[in-house]
Protein backbone atom coordinates (compact mmCIF):
# COMPACT_ATOMS: atom_id res chain seq x y z
CA UNK A 1 0.00 0.00 0.00
CA UNK A 2 1.29 2.84 -1.28
CA UNK A 3 0.94 6.24 1.13
CA UNK A 4 1.19 9.59 -0.23
CA UNK A 5 2.76 12.47 1.56
CA UNK A 6 1.70 15.77 2.66
CA UNK A 7 4.23 18.67 2.93
CA UNK A 8 4.53 21.36 5.16
CA UNK A 9 6.87 24.13 5.08
CA UNK A 10 7.77 25.05 8.64
CA UNK A 11 6.56 28.48 10.24
CA UNK A 12 9.45 30.85 11.48
CA UNK A 13 9.49 34.06 12.98
CA UNK A 14 11.31 35.46 9.66
CA UNK A 15 12.24 38.53 11.13
CA UNK A 16 14.32 36.46 13.57
CA UNK A 17 16.29 34.78 10.61
CA UNK A 18 16.90 37.96 9.09
CA UNK A 19 18.32 39.32 12.41
CA UNK A 20 20.73 36.45 12.34
CA UNK A 21 21.85 36.23 9.36
CA UNK A 22 22.94 40.17 9.66
CA UNK A 23 24.74 38.71 12.60
CA UNK A 24 26.14 35.14 11.54
CA UNK A 25 26.92 36.34 7.38
CA UNK A 26 25.66 32.99 6.31
CA UNK A 27 23.12 31.64 3.79
CA UNK A 28 19.89 33.38 4.56
CA UNK A 29 17.82 29.77 4.27
CA UNK A 30 20.25 28.31 6.76
CA UNK A 31 19.55 30.88 9.24
CA UNK A 32 15.94 30.02 8.78
CA UNK A 33 16.42 26.49 9.82
CA UNK A 34 18.49 27.85 13.15
CA UNK A 35 15.66 29.84 14.07
CA UNK A 36 13.24 26.66 13.67
CA UNK A 37 15.69 25.75 15.96
CA UNK A 38 14.96 28.39 18.67
CA UNK A 39 18.83 30.19 17.88
CA UNK A 40 17.87 34.25 17.01
CA UNK A 41 21.19 35.52 18.01
CA UNK A 42 25.06 34.89 17.38
CA UNK A 43 25.77 33.96 21.30
CA UNK A 44 23.45 30.98 20.78
CA UNK A 45 24.24 30.16 17.19
CA UNK A 46 28.18 29.83 18.27
CA UNK A 47 26.96 27.53 21.49
CA UNK A 48 24.71 25.53 18.89
CA UNK A 49 27.66 24.67 16.09
CA UNK A 50 30.45 24.69 19.34
CA UNK A 51 29.32 22.64 21.99
CA UNK A 52 31.61 22.64 25.50
CA UNK A 53 31.14 20.22 27.68
CA UNK A 54 31.92 22.55 30.22
CA UNK A 55 28.48 23.56 29.09
CA UNK A 56 27.01 20.98 31.12
CA UNK A 57 24.80 20.87 34.14
CA UNK A 58 26.19 20.45 37.44
CA UNK A 59 25.21 16.94 38.14
CA UNK A 60 23.68 17.67 41.93
CA UNK A 61 21.04 20.60 40.13
CA UNK A 62 19.57 17.22 40.28
CA UNK A 63 17.04 16.56 42.46
CA UNK A 64 18.32 13.55 45.13
CA UNK A 65 21.84 13.82 43.69
CA UNK A 66 23.47 14.25 46.96
CA UNK A 67 21.65 11.32 48.75
CA UNK A 68 22.27 8.99 45.77
CA UNK A 69 26.34 10.02 46.34
CA UNK A 70 26.20 9.80 49.69
CA UNK A 71 24.69 6.68 50.03
CA UNK A 72 27.06 5.06 47.44
CA UNK A 73 30.17 6.55 49.30
CA UNK A 74 29.16 5.04 52.68
CA UNK A 75 28.33 1.89 50.64
CA UNK A 76 32.02 2.06 49.52
CA UNK A 77 33.22 2.60 53.37
CA UNK A 78 31.19 0.06 54.45
CA UNK A 79 32.48 -2.26 51.97
CA UNK A 80 28.68 -3.39 51.51
CA UNK A 81 27.74 -5.53 48.02
CA UNK A 82 26.60 -3.04 45.09
CA UNK A 83 24.58 -4.20 42.26
CA UNK A 84 24.45 -1.90 39.54
CA UNK A 85 20.62 -3.07 37.91
CA UNK A 86 19.35 -2.31 33.71
CA UNK A 87 16.97 -2.76 31.17
CA UNK A 88 17.91 -5.31 27.97
CA UNK A 89 17.86 -2.46 25.45
CA UNK A 90 20.78 -0.32 24.57
CA UNK A 91 19.91 2.91 26.79
CA UNK A 92 20.16 0.16 29.73
CA UNK A 93 22.35 -1.96 29.14
CA UNK A 94 25.28 0.95 27.94
CA UNK A 95 23.91 2.61 31.12
CA UNK A 96 24.59 -0.61 33.50
CA UNK A 97 27.92 -0.45 31.49
CA UNK A 98 28.57 3.05 32.10
CA UNK A 99 28.18 2.99 35.82
CA UNK A 100 29.13 -0.67 36.79
CA UNK A 101 32.36 0.09 34.75
CA UNK A 102 33.49 3.63 36.77
CA UNK A 103 32.65 1.43 40.15
CA UNK A 104 34.70 -1.33 39.53
CA UNK A 105 38.21 1.01 38.99
CA UNK A 106 37.10 2.70 42.43
CA UNK A 107 35.52 0.26 44.53
CA UNK A 108 37.62 -3.29 44.67
CA UNK A 109 34.75 -4.11 46.95
CA UNK A 110 31.93 -6.82 45.90
CA UNK A 111 30.17 -5.51 42.69
CA UNK A 112 27.70 -6.71 40.13
CA UNK A 113 25.50 -5.98 37.50
CA UNK A 114 22.46 -7.79 36.25
CA UNK A 115 20.15 -7.50 33.24
CA UNK A 116 16.54 -8.98 33.96
CA UNK A 117 15.74 -11.76 31.18
CA UNK A 118 13.55 -10.24 28.62
CA UNK A 119 11.03 -13.10 28.12
CA UNK A 120 11.55 -14.93 31.79
CA UNK A 121 11.35 -11.23 33.92
CA UNK A 122 10.38 -8.88 31.52
CA UNK A 123 10.75 -5.11 31.34
CA UNK A 124 12.07 -3.21 34.42
CA UNK A 125 12.84 -4.26 37.84
CA UNK A 126 11.59 -7.91 38.82
CA UNK A 127 11.04 -10.09 41.81
CA UNK A 128 13.63 -12.06 40.87
CA UNK A 129 15.86 -9.69 40.18
CA UNK A 130 15.77 -8.53 43.52
CA UNK A 131 15.24 -12.20 45.04
CA UNK A 132 19.01 -12.63 43.85
CA UNK A 133 20.10 -9.60 45.17
CA UNK A 134 19.20 -10.71 48.73
CA UNK A 135 20.22 -13.94 48.66
CA UNK A 136 23.79 -12.75 47.49
CA UNK A 137 23.84 -10.32 50.08
CA UNK A 138 23.34 -7.38 48.51
CA UNK A 139 22.57 -4.27 50.00
CA UNK A 140 22.48 -1.29 47.56
CA UNK A 141 20.85 -1.64 44.00
CA UNK A 142 21.46 1.30 41.82
CA UNK A 143 18.69 0.76 39.19
CA UNK A 144 19.22 2.69 35.25
CA UNK A 145 16.63 3.29 32.80
CA UNK A 146 14.12 1.48 34.82
CA UNK A 147 12.75 1.18 38.45
CA UNK A 148 10.56 4.78 38.58
CA UNK A 149 7.39 2.56 37.89
CA UNK A 150 8.32 -0.05 40.45
CA UNK A 151 7.10 0.91 43.44
CA UNK A 152 5.93 -2.20 44.60
CA UNK A 153 9.27 -3.79 43.98
CA UNK A 154 10.81 -1.60 45.26
CA UNK A 155 8.95 -1.37 48.71
CA UNK A 156 9.92 -5.98 48.65
CA UNK A 157 13.75 -4.59 48.45
CA UNK A 158 12.92 -2.72 51.20
CA UNK A 159 11.69 -5.51 53.34
CA UNK A 160 14.88 -6.95 52.67
CA UNK A 161 16.74 -4.20 53.79
CA UNK A 162 17.86 -3.64 50.00
CA UNK A 163 18.44 0.56 49.48
CA UNK A 164 17.70 1.31 45.89
CA UNK A 165 19.04 4.66 44.08
CA UNK A 166 16.57 4.62 41.16
CA UNK A 167 18.23 6.22 37.76
CA UNK A 168 15.08 6.99 35.07
CA UNK A 169 14.17 8.60 32.38
CA UNK A 170 10.56 7.60 32.04
CA UNK A 171 7.75 9.94 33.29
CA UNK A 172 6.82 9.51 36.71
CA UNK A 173 3.34 8.50 37.99
CA UNK A 174 1.91 9.95 40.66
CA UNK A 175 2.79 7.20 42.98
CA UNK A 176 6.45 7.70 42.78
CA UNK A 177 8.63 4.55 44.52
CA UNK A 178 10.12 4.76 48.04
CA UNK A 179 13.15 4.52 46.99
CA UNK A 180 16.56 5.55 49.06
CA UNK A 181 16.84 8.54 46.05
CA UNK A 182 15.15 8.57 42.60
CA UNK A 183 17.21 10.39 40.06
CA UNK A 184 14.62 11.55 37.27
CA UNK A 185 14.63 15.47 35.73
CA UNK A 186 10.82 14.59 34.91
CA UNK A 187 9.66 14.35 38.75
CA UNK A 188 7.26 17.40 39.37
CA UNK A 189 10.03 18.81 42.12
CA UNK A 190 12.76 18.08 40.01
CA UNK A 191 14.65 21.97 39.02
CA UNK A 192 17.12 20.50 36.93
CA UNK A 193 17.46 22.52 34.09
CA UNK A 194 17.13 19.48 31.17
CA UNK A 195 14.43 17.25 31.05
CA UNK A 196 15.60 14.74 28.22
CA UNK A 197 18.49 12.81 29.03
CA UNK A 198 18.36 9.05 28.18
CA UNK A 199 18.58 6.46 30.88
CA UNK A 200 22.07 6.20 30.09
CA UNK A 201 22.60 10.11 30.29
CA UNK A 202 21.43 10.31 33.99
CA UNK A 203 23.96 7.15 34.80
CA UNK A 204 26.70 9.50 33.45
CA UNK A 205 25.71 12.16 35.40
CA UNK A 206 25.31 10.17 38.35
CA UNK A 207 29.13 9.10 37.84
CA UNK A 208 30.08 12.90 36.95
CA UNK A 209 28.51 13.81 40.79
CA UNK A 210 30.70 10.81 42.16
CA UNK A 211 33.51 11.87 40.21
CA UNK A 212 33.01 15.92 41.45
CA UNK A 213 32.57 14.47 45.02
CA UNK A 214 35.77 11.82 44.62
CA UNK A 215 37.78 14.63 43.15
CA UNK A 216 38.60 12.36 40.35
CA UNK A 217 39.42 14.38 36.72
CA UNK A 218 37.23 14.70 34.46
CA UNK A 219 38.66 11.96 31.72
CA UNK A 220 37.68 9.36 34.35
CA UNK A 221 33.72 10.49 33.27
CA UNK A 222 34.43 11.82 29.57
CA UNK A 223 35.74 8.40 28.81
CA UNK A 224 32.15 6.84 28.81
CA UNK A 225 31.08 9.34 26.01
CA UNK A 226 31.41 6.93 23.11
CA UNK A 227 28.67 4.81 25.36
CA UNK A 228 26.34 7.98 26.14
CA UNK A 229 26.46 8.78 22.74
CA UNK A 230 24.74 4.91 21.37
CA UNK A 231 22.17 5.32 24.13
CA UNK A 232 20.83 8.50 22.93
CA UNK A 233 21.16 7.83 19.57
CA UNK A 234 19.51 4.51 19.92
CA UNK A 235 16.76 5.30 22.37
CA UNK A 236 16.04 8.23 20.10
CA UNK A 237 16.13 11.24 22.43
CA UNK A 238 15.90 15.09 21.47
CA UNK A 239 18.80 16.10 20.15
CA UNK A 240 19.31 19.94 22.07
CA UNK A 241 20.27 21.07 25.27
CA UNK A 242 22.85 18.62 27.10
CA UNK A 243 22.21 15.32 24.83
CA UNK A 244 23.20 17.55 21.85
CA UNK A 245 26.66 18.35 23.86
CA UNK A 246 27.05 14.73 24.57
CA UNK A 247 25.77 13.37 21.46
CA UNK A 248 28.81 15.36 19.49
CA UNK A 249 31.45 15.01 21.90
CA UNK A 250 30.43 11.37 22.41
CA UNK A 251 30.21 10.83 18.54
CA UNK A 252 34.04 12.25 18.61
CA UNK A 253 35.04 9.75 20.93
CA UNK A 254 33.52 7.16 18.55
CA UNK A 255 35.34 8.08 15.71
CA UNK A 256 38.62 8.90 17.12
CA UNK A 257 39.23 6.94 20.45
CA UNK A 258 36.69 4.41 20.43
CA UNK A 259 35.98 1.70 23.45
CA UNK A 260 37.38 -1.42 21.76
CA UNK A 261 34.11 -3.08 21.62
CA UNK A 262 32.70 0.04 19.42
CA UNK A 263 35.59 -0.19 16.94
CA UNK A 264 35.60 -4.20 16.46
CA UNK A 265 31.39 -3.72 16.01
CA UNK A 266 32.45 -0.87 13.39
CA UNK A 267 34.77 -3.52 11.79
CA UNK A 268 32.13 -6.61 12.13
CA UNK A 269 30.26 -4.10 9.99
CA UNK A 270 32.40 -3.43 7.87
CA UNK A 271 32.15 0.51 8.20
CA UNK A 272 35.44 2.23 7.46
CA UNK A 273 34.23 5.83 7.61
CA UNK A 274 33.64 8.17 10.23
CA UNK A 275 30.29 7.29 11.92
CA UNK A 276 27.21 9.60 12.46
CA UNK A 277 24.40 9.60 15.14
CA UNK A 278 22.27 7.53 12.43
CA UNK A 279 25.51 4.91 12.00
CA UNK A 280 24.75 4.36 15.97
CA UNK A 281 20.95 3.58 15.40
CA UNK A 282 21.66 1.29 12.24
CA UNK A 283 24.92 -0.55 12.77
CA UNK A 284 25.57 -0.22 16.48
CA UNK A 285 22.17 0.04 18.12
CA UNK A 286 20.73 -3.65 16.56
CA UNK A 287 23.58 -5.41 17.13
CA UNK A 288 23.26 -4.66 20.92
CA UNK A 289 19.85 -4.53 21.32
CA UNK A 290 20.14 -8.15 19.12
CA UNK A 291 21.11 -9.88 22.32
CA UNK A 292 18.33 -9.04 24.50
CA UNK A 293 16.01 -9.70 21.64
CA UNK A 294 16.76 -13.09 20.64
CA UNK A 295 19.28 -14.55 23.61
CA UNK A 296 20.32 -12.61 26.61
CA UNK A 297 21.15 -9.01 26.86
CA UNK A 298 23.43 -9.84 29.72
CA UNK A 299 26.06 -10.49 26.52
CA UNK A 300 25.95 -7.12 25.73
CA UNK A 301 27.22 -5.61 29.28
CA UNK A 302 30.05 -8.20 28.95
CA UNK A 303 30.92 -7.31 25.40
CA UNK A 304 31.24 -3.34 26.85
CA UNK A 305 33.17 -4.01 30.19
CA UNK A 306 35.35 -6.26 28.60
CA UNK A 307 38.93 -5.95 28.22
CA UNK A 308 40.44 -8.37 26.55
CA UNK A 309 40.35 -7.99 22.58
CA UNK A 310 39.94 -12.40 21.75
CA UNK A 311 36.70 -12.03 24.06
CA UNK A 312 35.65 -8.82 22.96
CA UNK A 313 35.89 -10.41 19.27
CA UNK A 314 34.40 -13.55 20.41
CA UNK A 315 31.24 -11.44 22.25
CA UNK A 316 31.12 -9.34 19.51
CA UNK A 317 30.78 -12.80 16.94
CA UNK A 318 27.75 -13.68 19.17
CA UNK A 319 25.96 -10.28 19.02
CA UNK A 320 26.33 -10.30 15.07
CA UNK A 321 24.98 -13.65 14.95
CA UNK A 322 21.93 -12.68 17.30
CA UNK A 323 21.06 -9.71 14.86
CA UNK A 324 21.16 -12.11 11.82
CA UNK A 325 18.90 -14.22 13.52
CA UNK A 326 16.56 -11.30 14.10
CA UNK A 327 16.72 -10.23 11.19
CA UNK A 328 15.54 -12.85 9.32
CA UNK A 329 12.94 -13.00 12.36
CA UNK A 330 11.74 -9.88 12.12
CA UNK A 331 11.21 -10.75 7.99
CA UNK A 332 9.20 -13.62 8.34
CA UNK A 333 6.95 -11.55 10.97
CA UNK A 334 6.54 -8.56 9.07
CA UNK A 335 5.47 -10.45 5.61
CA UNK A 336 2.98 -12.59 7.83
CA UNK A 337 1.54 -9.25 9.74
CA UNK A 338 0.97 -7.75 6.29
CA UNK A 339 -0.66 -10.44 4.84
CA UNK A 340 -2.77 -10.61 8.14
CA UNK A 341 -4.39 -6.95 7.40
CA UNK A 342 -4.25 -7.24 3.19
CA UNK A 343 -6.63 -9.89 3.61
CA UNK A 344 -9.08 -7.86 6.23
CA UNK A 345 -10.91 -5.80 4.60
CA UNK A 346 -12.35 -4.56 8.18
CA UNK A 347 -8.62 -4.12 9.47
CA UNK A 348 -7.70 -2.04 6.39
CA UNK A 349 -10.77 0.36 7.44
CA UNK A 350 -9.95 0.99 10.79
CA UNK A 351 -8.01 3.81 12.08
CA UNK A 352 -5.26 1.61 14.61
CA UNK A 353 -3.48 -1.30 13.75
CA UNK A 354 -3.38 -4.18 16.39
CA UNK A 355 -2.16 -7.72 15.73
CA UNK A 356 -1.88 -11.24 18.21
CA UNK A 357 -0.44 -14.30 16.99
CA UNK A 358 0.92 -16.21 19.83
CA UNK A 359 3.67 -18.03 18.04
CA UNK A 360 5.69 -14.49 17.13
CA UNK A 361 8.64 -13.76 19.03
CA UNK A 362 8.53 -11.55 21.67
CA UNK A 363 11.71 -9.81 20.80
CA UNK A 364 11.10 -7.90 17.47
CA UNK A 365 7.47 -7.73 17.95
CA UNK A 366 8.73 -3.61 18.70
CA UNK A 367 10.64 -3.64 15.34
CA UNK A 368 7.75 -4.98 13.37
CA UNK A 369 5.41 -2.49 14.47
CA UNK A 370 7.34 0.17 13.06
CA UNK A 371 7.63 -1.55 9.81
CA UNK A 372 3.90 -2.06 9.53
CA UNK A 373 3.46 2.08 9.91
CA UNK A 374 5.72 2.14 6.56
CA UNK A 375 2.58 0.46 4.55
CA UNK A 376 -0.24 1.69 6.88
CA UNK A 377 0.39 4.75 8.50
CA UNK A 378 -1.66 4.74 11.67
CA UNK A 379 -1.07 4.09 15.13
CA UNK A 380 0.12 -0.07 15.75
CA UNK A 381 0.62 -2.62 18.13
CA UNK A 382 1.93 -6.24 17.80
CA UNK A 383 1.18 -8.79 20.38
CA UNK A 384 2.93 -12.20 21.03
CA UNK A 385 2.18 -14.86 23.97
CA UNK A 386 4.62 -14.64 26.50
CA UNK A 387 5.03 -16.31 30.30
CA UNK A 388 0.99 -17.14 30.05
CA UNK A 389 0.29 -13.12 29.49
CA UNK A 390 -0.18 -11.49 26.17
CA UNK A 391 2.60 -8.93 25.51
CA UNK A 392 3.32 -6.68 23.03
CA UNK A 393 4.67 -2.83 21.63
CA UNK A 394 3.00 -0.10 20.06
CA UNK A 395 4.73 2.42 18.23
CA UNK A 396 2.93 5.35 16.93
CA UNK A 397 2.51 8.59 13.71
CA UNK A 398 3.55 11.91 14.28
CA UNK A 399 1.47 13.71 16.57
CA UNK A 400 -0.64 11.25 18.24
CA UNK A 401 0.30 10.41 22.15
CA UNK A 402 0.10 6.26 21.95
CA UNK A 403 1.21 6.23 25.71
CA UNK A 404 -2.03 8.22 26.69
CA UNK A 405 -3.82 5.87 24.37
CA UNK A 406 -2.79 3.15 26.21
CA UNK A 407 -4.06 4.51 29.23
CA UNK A 408 -7.24 5.07 28.21
CA UNK A 409 -7.49 1.19 28.42
CA UNK A 410 -5.88 0.56 31.47
CA UNK A 411 -8.53 -1.35 32.65
CA UNK A 412 -7.69 -3.84 30.21
CA UNK A 413 -4.45 -3.99 31.13
CA UNK A 414 -1.93 -5.39 33.67
CA UNK A 415 1.01 -3.31 32.94
CA UNK A 416 1.90 -0.38 30.58
CA UNK A 417 4.83 1.76 30.06
CA UNK A 418 6.73 3.82 27.69
CA UNK A 419 7.02 7.19 25.75
CA UNK A 420 4.95 9.28 23.31
CA UNK A 421 5.68 7.40 20.42
CA UNK A 422 6.44 4.02 21.69
CA UNK A 423 5.10 1.92 24.79
CA UNK A 424 4.60 -1.69 25.85
CA UNK A 425 1.67 -4.06 27.27
CA UNK A 426 1.03 -6.96 29.23
CA UNK A 427 -2.48 -8.08 29.35
CA UNK A 428 -4.46 -11.35 30.07
CA UNK A 429 -5.36 -13.61 27.41
CA UNK A 430 -8.94 -13.19 27.33
CA UNK A 431 -8.83 -9.16 27.11
CA UNK A 432 -7.50 -8.98 23.46
CA UNK A 433 -10.55 -9.06 21.77
CA UNK A 434 -11.92 -6.47 23.97
CA UNK A 435 -8.86 -4.22 23.51
CA UNK A 436 -8.15 -4.07 20.50
CA UNK A 437 -11.48 -3.06 20.58
CA UNK A 438 -10.82 -0.39 22.68
CA UNK A 439 -7.69 1.03 21.51
CA UNK A 440 -9.28 1.43 17.92
CA UNK A 441 -12.20 3.54 19.97
CA UNK A 442 -9.97 5.37 21.12
CA UNK A 443 -7.85 5.85 18.18
CA UNK A 444 -10.83 6.77 16.46
CA UNK A 445 -12.27 9.38 18.78
CA UNK A 446 -9.21 11.26 19.26
CA UNK A 447 -6.80 10.96 16.14
CA UNK A 448 -6.64 14.04 14.18
CA UNK A 449 -7.95 12.74 10.79
CA UNK A 450 -4.59 14.87 8.95
CA UNK A 451 -2.43 12.62 11.46
CA UNK A 452 -3.09 9.59 9.20
CA UNK A 453 -1.03 11.06 6.34
CA UNK A 454 2.41 10.90 6.77
CA UNK A 455 3.64 14.63 6.68
CA UNK A 456 7.29 15.81 5.60
CA UNK A 457 8.51 18.79 7.54
CA UNK A 458 10.19 21.23 5.11
CA UNK A 459 13.04 23.28 6.64
CA UNK A 460 13.81 25.72 3.44
CA UNK A 461 12.75 26.44 0.09
CA UNK A 462 16.06 26.81 -2.26
CA UNK A 463 17.21 26.71 -5.67
CA UNK A 464 19.21 24.18 -6.80
CA UNK A 465 21.77 27.01 -7.70
CA UNK A 466 22.58 27.34 -4.09
CA UNK A 467 23.42 23.42 -3.35
CA UNK A 468 27.13 24.52 -3.23
CA UNK A 469 29.74 22.89 -0.91
CA UNK A 470 30.35 26.15 1.57
CA UNK A 471 26.96 25.82 1.82
CA UNK A 472 27.03 22.19 2.42
CA UNK A 473 30.13 22.56 5.05
CA UNK A 474 28.09 24.95 7.13
CA UNK A 475 24.93 22.61 7.17
CA UNK A 476 27.47 19.41 7.93
CA UNK A 477 28.03 21.47 11.16
CA UNK A 478 24.04 21.00 12.61
CA UNK A 479 25.20 17.55 13.11
CA UNK A 480 24.45 15.38 15.40
CA UNK A 481 20.88 15.44 13.58
CA UNK A 482 18.07 13.24 15.37
CA UNK A 483 15.14 14.21 16.93
CA UNK A 484 14.82 18.59 17.42
CA UNK A 485 17.42 18.75 15.01
CA UNK A 486 16.57 16.46 11.90
CA UNK A 487 18.73 16.43 8.86
CA UNK A 488 17.33 19.70 7.49
CA UNK A 489 15.07 18.99 4.49
CA UNK A 490 14.56 21.30 1.64
CA UNK A 491 12.38 22.09 -1.18
CA UNK A 492 12.58 23.15 -5.07
CA UNK A 493 9.87 24.15 -6.85
CA UNK A 494 9.81 23.88 -10.91
CA UNK A 495 12.75 21.19 -11.62
CA UNK A 496 12.38 19.13 -14.45
CA UNK A 497 14.42 15.86 -15.84
CA UNK A 498 17.20 17.06 -17.52
CA UNK A 499 17.75 15.40 -21.13
CA UNK A 500 15.80 11.98 -20.35
CA UNK A 501 19.12 10.69 -18.29
CA UNK A 502 16.56 10.33 -14.79
CA UNK A 503 15.58 6.37 -14.92
CA UNK A 504 14.75 3.77 -12.81
CA UNK A 505 17.74 1.29 -10.90
CA UNK A 506 17.09 -1.88 -9.39
CA UNK A 507 13.39 -2.04 -10.16
CA UNK A 508 12.56 -0.03 -7.20
CA UNK A 509 14.48 3.06 -7.03
CA UNK A 510 14.58 6.13 -9.02
CA UNK A 511 18.05 7.66 -9.88
CA UNK A 512 17.63 11.52 -10.79
CA UNK A 513 18.82 14.17 -13.14
CA UNK A 514 17.40 17.20 -12.31
CA UNK A 515 18.27 20.55 -13.93
CA UNK A 516 16.98 24.53 -12.86
CA UNK A 517 17.61 27.72 -14.83
CA UNK A 518 20.93 25.82 -16.14
CA UNK A 519 21.74 24.24 -13.02
CA UNK A 520 22.08 20.27 -12.86
CA UNK A 521 21.74 18.00 -9.84
CA UNK A 522 22.48 14.46 -9.87
CA UNK A 523 20.22 12.77 -7.27
CA UNK A 524 18.35 9.35 -5.66
CA UNK A 525 14.91 8.39 -4.20
CA UNK A 526 14.85 5.48 -2.50
CA UNK A 527 11.40 3.28 -2.99
CA UNK A 528 10.65 5.73 -5.15
CA UNK A 529 10.26 3.90 -8.93
CA UNK A 530 6.60 4.87 -8.93
CA UNK A 531 6.69 8.53 -9.34
CA UNK A 532 8.88 8.02 -12.73
CA UNK A 533 5.80 9.31 -14.36
CA UNK A 534 6.16 12.24 -12.13
CA UNK A 535 9.66 13.22 -13.16
CA UNK A 536 9.48 12.15 -17.02
CA UNK A 537 7.08 14.40 -18.51
CA UNK A 538 6.55 17.48 -16.45
CA UNK A 539 7.99 20.07 -14.38
CA UNK A 540 7.60 19.24 -10.62
CA UNK A 541 8.35 20.32 -6.60
CA UNK A 542 11.05 17.80 -4.85
CA UNK A 543 11.64 17.49 -1.66
CA UNK A 544 14.94 16.64 -0.40
CA UNK A 545 18.12 16.48 2.15
CA UNK A 546 21.45 17.13 0.71
CA UNK A 547 24.02 14.69 1.33
CA UNK A 548 27.65 14.02 -0.65
CA UNK A 549 28.11 10.43 -3.21
CA UNK A 550 31.50 9.28 -3.72
CA UNK A 551 31.64 6.98 -7.53
CA UNK A 552 35.53 6.15 -8.38
CA UNK A 553 37.19 8.21 -5.95
CA UNK A 554 35.65 11.24 -6.35
CA UNK A 555 33.14 12.85 -4.28
CA UNK A 556 30.10 15.10 -5.64
CA UNK A 557 27.13 17.13 -3.68
CA UNK A 558 23.09 14.73 -4.93
CA UNK A 559 20.33 15.61 -2.99
CA UNK A 560 18.66 12.17 -1.51
CA UNK A 561 14.98 12.78 -2.59
CA UNK A 562 11.76 12.32 -0.32
CA UNK A 563 9.04 13.41 -2.48
CA UNK A 564 7.90 14.75 -6.12
CA UNK A 565 5.11 16.03 -7.38
CA UNK A 566 3.49 17.85 -10.61
CA UNK A 567 4.59 21.32 -10.35
CA UNK A 568 0.75 23.81 -9.94
CA UNK A 569 2.09 25.83 -12.71
CA UNK A 570 2.94 22.49 -14.61
CA UNK A 571 -0.03 22.51 -18.13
Amino acid sequence: MRIEKRWTIKPVNEEHAKILSEALKIHPALCRILALRGIYDYDSAKAFFRPELSQLHDPFLMKDMQKAVRRISDAIEWHERIMVYGDYDVDGTTAVSVVYSFLKKHYKGELAFYIPHRYREGYGVSKAGIDHAHANGYTLLITLDCGIKSAELIKYAKTLNIDVIVCDHHTPDDNLPLAHAILNPKQADCTYPYKELSGCGIGFKLISALAKQWKLPDDEVYCYLDLVATSIAADIVPIDGENRILAYYGLKKVNEAPLLSIQILKDLAGVNKPLHLSDLVFVIGPRVNAAGRMDDARKAVEFFIETDPIKINELAGALHSDNSDRKEVDRNITQEALELIQNDEVMIARKSTVLYQPHWHKGVVGIVASRLIDHYYRPTIVLTFSNDKVTGSARSVSGFNVYEALHECRDLLENYGGHFYAAGMTMHPDNVDEFILKFEEVVSNTIEPHLLIPEIEIDAEISLSEIKQPFYNILQQFEPFGPNNMRPVFISRNVSDYKGYSKIVKEQHLKFVIQQNGITVDGIGFGMAHKYEVVANLPFDIVYTIDENEYNGTTRLQVKVLDVRASKTAS
